[in-house]
Formats: C-alpha cells, sequence, structure tokens
C-alpha cells in the first residue's frame, strides 16, 4: 500500500549527506526550524452571517475574513455550505482510493496521467523529502470522467461546494482592498483549479522528515479538509505554531497569487506538515487558481511586485524546484523599480 520510500530514499535517510556548495543546494532557514512554542486554534469565522445576517453581521463577517487574512494568513470557516455527510463520503472514498496496492494506484486509469504522486523527485537532502502520497486531480478531470462511481460523484460534490465557497470568500477579500470582486469568476476557471487528496503514512523518522516540506501555496485561496490526527504547522510572529483540528471547521488559507494581487495585503504564510510515527493522517484541498495566462496586476500606487502571468509563475517555481530543491515564489517578482 505504501510508497517505496525507504528503498528509493535510503541514501538520504541513513547515510549524512555533506552539505556543501557543490553537493547540496542550502535549504532556507525555516526548514531547519523545527521547535513549536504550542498548538493554537485558527481565527475561526461563521461565514453564513454572509448570506443569512444582517447588515452589521455581514459587514462583521468581511471584516473578520479580511482581518486573519492580513494577520495569519489563515483561518478556519464553519457554516460553510458543505454538509458533514459531503465531508465524511469525502473522507472514506479518499481512503478507499489509498487503499490500493502501490503498483495499483501509481498506475490508476481513474484520473489523467501523472496525477499520483509521492515523495519529492527532486529531493538532495533530507530536509527537502516529504513524506507523503497525493492525487492531483484538476477540476475537468472530475467533472469529465468517464468511470462513474462514488468517488467520482463526491468528489464533483466537494469540488463543487468548495469552487462557491471559494469565490464568495475571494470576492469578500476583493472588496476590502478596493479591487473588482468579478475578477475571480472571470478568471479562475474550472481547468486550471484542482483538487488535492494526500495522504501521510506512519514514518520512522517523524523528527528528521516532513509529511509535507515548508511551502507557501502558488494560487489565490485554498480550501483543507483534514482529519483529526494533526501536523499542519505554520509561521506565526516567526515561530512555528501547530494547528489544533476543529472537526468542524475547514482550514482557509491565502496564496501567493493574493498576497502579490493585494499588494502584500494578505499574506501567504510558510506551512508544513509533520509526520506521525504511529498514525497516517489524510486531508483533501481545493486550490483555487487562474488561467495561465491571466496576468496578476499588483494593486497600489508603490506596487510591491511587478506584474507576471500565472504561467510565468508556474514556470519560475518549477525551474527553481529542480535547480535548488525548493521553492523560492514571490521574492522573484519583486518590483525593483520601487
Amino acid at each position: 500500500m505504501d510508497p517505496p520510500f525507504n528503498e528509493t530514499y535510503k541514501t538520504l535517510l541513513y547515510k549524512q549527506i555533506k552539505n556543501t556548495e557543490n553537493s547540496v543546494p542550502q535549504t532556507p532557514f525555516s526548514f531547519h526550524v523545527t521547535a513549536v512554542v504550542e498548538e493554537v486554534e485558527l481565527p475561526l469565522i461563521d461565514v453564513s452571517r454572509l448570506i443569512n445576517g444582517a447588515e452589521k453581521e455581514r459587514e462583521k463577517c468581511k471584516q473578520d475574513i479580511a482581518s486573519a487574512s492580513r494577520e495569519w494568513g489563515f483561518f478556519q470557516v464553519i457554516n460553510h455550505g458543505i454538509s458533514m455527510d459531503v465531508l465524511e463520503k469525502m473522507r472514506q472514498e479518499q481512503i478507499r482510493v489509498f487503499r490500493e496496492p502501490f503498483d495499483k494506484k501509481s498506475k490508476s486509469e481513474k484520473f489523467s496521467t501523472g496525477s499520483y504522486r509521492w515523495g519529492t523527485p527532486s529531493a538532495t537532502c533530507v530536509r527537502q523529502l516529504s513524506w507523503s502520497e497525493a492525487f492531483h486531480v484538476p477540476m475537468t478531470d472530475i467533472s469529465d470522467n468517464k468511470y462513474f462511481t462514488t468517488l467520482s460523484s463526491t468528489m464533483e460534490k466537494f469540488a463543487s461546494e468548495s469552487e462557491a465557497l471559494a469565490y464568495s470568500l475571494a470576492e469578500v477579500l476583493a472588496e476590502k482592498s478596493g479591487r473588482k470582486s468579478s475578477f475571480f469568476k472571470k478568471t479562475c476557471v474550472r481547468n486550471t483549479c484542482y483538487l488535492r487528496m494526500n495522504r501521510y503514512p506512519p514514518c520512522p523518522n517523524p523528527s528528521e522528515v516532513y509529511g509535507l516540506m515548508p511551502h507557501t501555496d502558488s494560487d489565490f485561496l485554498t480550501i483543507l479538509y483534514q482529519d483529526q490526527v494533526g501536523g499542519l504547522q505554520l509561521i506565526k510572529d516567526d515561530r512555528w505554531i501547530a494547528v489544533k483540528p476543529n472537526p468542524r471547521a475547514l482550514i482557509i488559507n491565502i496564496g501567493d497569487l493574493f498576497q502579490a494581487w493585494s499588494n502584500g495585503m494578505y499574506k501567504s504564510v510558510e506551512h508544513r506538515v509533520m509526520t506521525n510515527p504511529t498514525v497516517e493522517r489524510f486531508s483533501t484541498a481545493y486550490f483555487l487558481c487562474p488561467s495561465y495566462d491571466a496576468v496578476i496586476e499588483c494593486s497600489g500606487d508603490c506596487p510591491a511586485y511587478r506584474n507576471f502571468s500565472f504561467g510565468e509563475f508556474r514556470q519560475q517555481v518549477q525551474e527553481d524546484v529542480k535547480k535548488l530543491g525548493y521553492k523560492v515564489g514571490l521574492p522573484r517578482f519583486i518590483n525593483d523599480i520601487y
């Protein structure tokens, strides 16, 4: 069932790699910070107020969403419109597909070629290794799936409801940053948005290996449904903190594109997933992404970032990961004029 982590990465796991200029690229500082000060609950927002609340309640809800996005880059939502029945079915179907033998799921025809991924092919040191497996599924794969199964129908329901929630939240954030709220429905199309189903198997070296290495998300907005195992951590006030799971809530985080589009008003925060020595962890994420030719224009009189297309951003990220072993992201697009 598990991918062959030990066999494939035994050199990284069990041999000392000398970190020199000629062998292993220097990894970012955050990769070496392992101490966690505390477990915290993210800001919790009842988003039903956007629809059912009086005018003052709606405005307060919008302010809470914008404030959490500025100060944390992460928040939780409840009464979000996705039923617990859909979420539980999503979890059950996800567990079932990951329980298949490795040879079968790695060659699965359920989704397009290359959807199944595991480990970190570009890893050159143990800190660049992610002890996880995933199905990275474009939205069009879900809606056009010729195999009508309980998995595909459940994914379609989850994806459609996540999409509606993402648009709603993005429009609030646009409004509160003084931008046009219609931007997202025009720009974030189905063939560039996707779901990612994740499984983090038990890891024999939990103090050395990440479930998912530190990173920021290359999108506008991410919606995460996770189980209660825990392991998600993020940087707040220059320190790593652990996120306390909430069974009623979905986690929302700001991506790189929103940080650039809002001229740094909203924060795309570095986060990671820690491994567990005995318990596996499951999560499903929806990523709100624009079309590849969409131009991300930084707002304001003194834009912190130059204009760039989503396709250009993705290409730069891929080049950096291949060359360095990790993503650089927005620092590559800082506006040098100001």
